[in-house]
């Protein structure tokens, strides 16, 4: 018996032991060589070209699947032509057995049943006679290989077996097509043959298999023909698909390379948003109008800040350097006649600058606390229409011959080629009552009542009036719209829906109208930046900062509305104020016995222009005194 270390030692094998780590007893870790080369395959994988790796992979799948569906065909094909031979060698073993004779005489090239080998031999398996071999073309023999005389080898009664040939010769050499068939392997089943019920002897009877191997060579030919077409023509139209596929991917490359160079406004093609790239396009195209948003709200914040310092310390300046001003002349005239009257007027004028910049920086600083969401408290319970009312009030005592004239903000809905609007409807100021700080709104009407009082003729007439509408939108989106009269369209169109379908929000609208020269259609938007007049001349004497209608804004913005300048109807200009008071009720369902819930009531206007009143904010409305603000002018 051969020992196991000698076994070991005696087949080469490698007894070498991995280094272990002192202490441990563990194998310790080579330096990674295979990681290594892990890297290396990631990084070249990585450096081929999408297009590469889907069309290399299709290949290779079509490869795959070719080679087995024509391995496949070819091994039921071949199992299907061996299962026929053997089933012919049994079924007509008996038939070629009793006709030994006319088998033998019959012309050695026919085809049919002369192609059969016969092979008798005793029980002993010893042969006795050969009496059938098949001869081929050019007079090749050929027969199969058997066990020898007097065995019978791994051979099993009724079961058949393939085995090779032995070709004989007559002494001419034959043709490549000839031998090629002659050495066609043979498909043999050994018999026993009974008479009488003894077994008497053993037969052999064989059929070569050239015809079955021909069939299946031409049919792997085949397949091997149509496989490769098949790879070639779906590689072609893969790399066409992929390549088709895989072109929007290039345009948003090309895309981002020229956003890369700072084109913001460059954007992807849209493509159907139910495919992956569609969906892609689409998702880019809104974070590269986003970010173009972005960049251009930064600029025009960078733009406004600058300006905004300059335009403050241009302010600043001007009282600052009358100041200095003054206080130089009064020390150069102290010691000169007079000089106590002059020093009462130097004073005066320092006075007044000191003042006009207080009141600036007064300005700033509520604008910064504004800025800061300081300041303001939109928690309270405002009435809106006294505050309105004592707005009006103030302009008729500020400009007493000047035509006042109150009233409600009516909603006319489109109609035809005429788009929706707002307009005036000679009626008492409604009553509203909403959420807010009530300091803050009286600035907001107070700072647009003065710019009336200061850039309008004392005697051009003014229109005062608010309402209440329902509009499709929420204070949020309303909040961050511009103040330009493209997003009051914008509003009146929500207004149009949400009466229509009395679902959305309750807004206040508040309305001043002048008839004075008015403003610019490209210097409406601008008249709500800070520093910004229009004639900056005339602002300083009128004792403008600039800061007024910035401050209207930003306070306006804090409560969640929106406000915007627009002309009025006849020339001059019209401030529209949009403040939100709440959401729309839901009406209840009546219930079964006919009654309906408390509170889903609605009572109807006698036009179907301004959302219903709650019971909250309706009052009574005080008697009509006499009109002394001057004679009302019709709308």
């Amino acid at each position: 018996m051969v020992k196991e270390g000698t076994a070991a030692h005696g087949t080469g094998a490698d007894t070498s032991v991995p280094p272990t780590v002192p202490g441990s007893g563990k194998p310790s870790k080579t330096p990674g060589k295979e990681s290594a080369i892990r890297r290396i395959v990631r990084e070249r994988w990585n450096a081929i070209s999408l297009s590469t790796k889907l069309v290399t992979t299709l290949l290779v799948l079509l490869t795959i699947g070719v080679a087995g569906i024509s391995f496949s065909i070819r091994q039921l094909v071949s199992n299907y032509l061996l299962e026929k031979v053997d089933a012919q060698i049994v079924q007509q073993a008996n038939l070629v057995f009793q006709n030994i004779n006319s088998l033998r005489d019959s012309d050695t090239n026919s085809s049919g049943m002369t192609s059969y080998f016969l092979q008798i031999r005793d029980t002993d398996a010893n042969i006795l006679t050969t009496p059938l071999k098949p001869t081929i073309a050019e007079g090749v023999v050929s027969e199969p290989i058997l066990p020898a005389s007097g065995t019978m080898g791994d051979v099993v009664f009724g079961e058949p077996f393939t085995t090779s040939a032995i070709v004989h010769l007559s002494g001419e050499i034959p043709s490549r097509s000839t031998l090629s068939t002659a050495r066609a392997p043979w498909r043999v089943v050994a018999m026993r043959v009974m008479q009488n019920d003894n077994f008497v002897n053993i037969v052999f009877i064989g059929l070569p298999l050239g015809d079955s191997i021909d069939t299946i060579s031409s049919l792997t030919r085949y397949c091997i023909m149509v496989g490769t077409a098949v790879v070639l023509l779906g590689g072609v139209l893969g790399m066409l698909v992929v390549q088709g596929t895989l072109a929007p991917l290039k345009r948003i490359e090309k895309t981002a390379a020229k956003i890369a160079a700072g084109d913001l406004k460059q954007r992807i093609p849209a493509m159907p948003e139910n495919t992956e790239i569609g969906s892609l396009s689409a998702s880019l195209n809104a974070m590269l109008a986003r970010i173009e948003r972005s960049f251009h709200e930064q600029q025009e914040t960078t733009d406004k800040m600058k300006r905004f310092v300059s335009d403050a310390s241009h302010e600043l300046r001007t009282p600052l350097a009358a100041i200095h001003g003054y206080a130089e002349l009064y020390k150069m005239q102290r010691d000169m006649p007079g000089a106590l009257e002059r020093a009462d007027e130097s004073i005066a004028h320092i006075e007044a600058s000191s003042s006009r910049m207080t009141v600036l920086v007064e300005d700033l600083l509520s604008l910064a606390r504004l800025d800061e969401g300081r300041g303001i408290d939109i928690t309270q319970q405002v009435n809106l229409t006294a505050i309105v009312k004592d707005a009006a009030d103030d302009l008729h005592a500020l400009d007493p011959e000047r035509g006042i004239t109150c009233g409600a903000v009516g909603f006319m809905p489109r109609q035809g080629d005429e788009p929706s609007r707002l307009m005036f409807e000679l009626k008492d100021l409604p009553a509203i009552t909403l959420h807010g700080d009530a300091s803050r709104l009286r600035q907001v009407v107070t700072n647009i009542v003065g710019n009336i009082h200061r850039y309008t003729p004392a005697d051009s007439p003014v229109e005062v009036s608010m309402g209440e509408v329902i509009a499709s939108i929420g204070g949020d989106s309303l909040g961050r719209m511009p103040a330009t009269e493209q997003s009051l369209r914008h509003f009146l169109d929500a207004v149009e829906v949400g009466q229509s379908v009395h679902v959305g929000m309750r807004y206040a609208v508040v309305r001043f109208s002048d008839h004075g020269p008015g403003v610019p259609a490209e210097s409406r938007a601008r008249i709500f930046e800070r520093f910004y007049t229009a004639d900056p001349s005339r602002a300083r004497q009128k004792g403008g900062t600039g800061l007024g209608m910035a401050i209207v804004e930003s306070v306006v913005k804090a409560h969640h509305g929106f406000i915007c300048a627009c002309q009025t109807d006849g020339g001059g200009l019209t401030i529209v104020v949009v403040l939100p008071i709440a959401p729309v009720e839901i009406p209840v369902m009546s219930s079964p016995g006919g009654k309906q819930a408390k509170g889903a009531k609605q009572q109807k206007s006698g036009k179907s222009l301004f959302a219903p009143k709650s019971a909250k904010s309706a009052k009574p409305s005080k008697p009509d005194k006499p009109d002394r603000r001057g004679v009302e002018r019709k709308p």
